[in-house]
């Protein structure tokens, strides 16, 4: 296959990794929300603490997240631009997730992605996320009413 060919359907896999991702969060289905990281993954995520390692600990962190919605998760990827090379890419985008919370908090925000991936054995995975919300430097809030 040529390169540009292979770029091409890199990305068509990774697109597909990802919508699959976002079915599962949809679903609240841990098992396959964590199906796309590697056992290794390292995630920066947008809660407490400064990172998780290991698929085990995003597994942990997804069970959590998705018991504290009472009812669906609204989620979407905006933007997505995927680089792809033979065996390395990553990805980045807009992340933006709504629901009722059990505590009866309404959420609707928007933030920043980034993923690498790999692919061994000719399947691609998350191998590390990034998600990160902007701040005001002048008062150092988080800017959680931001809209793309």
């Amino acid at each position: 296959m040529g390169e540009a060919k292979q770029a091409t359907s890199n990305q068509a896999q990774i697109r597909e990794l990802i919508e699959s991702w976002i079915s599962s969060v949809r679903a609240k289905d841990v098992h396959g929300a964590i199906l796309p990281y590697r056992s290794d993954v390292v995630a920066f995520d947008l809660v407490d603490p400064l990172l998780y390692v290991g698929s085990d600990a995003i597994r942990k962190r997804l069970t959590e997240w998705f018991a504290s919605f009472d009812g669906p998760i609204g989620i979407e990827f905006r933007d997505l631009e995927i680089t792809a090379g033979e065996d390395v890419a990553f990805c980045h985008g807009l992340h933006r997730v709504n629901g009722t919370k059990t505590d009866g908090v309404k959420l609707n925000m928007w933030w920043r992605t980034t993923l690498c991936l790999s692919r061994i054995d000719g399947k691609w995975a998350i191998t590390h996320s990034h998600d990160s919300v902007p701040f005001n430097m002048e008062n150092g809030m988080a800017s959680l009413d931001l809209e793309p």
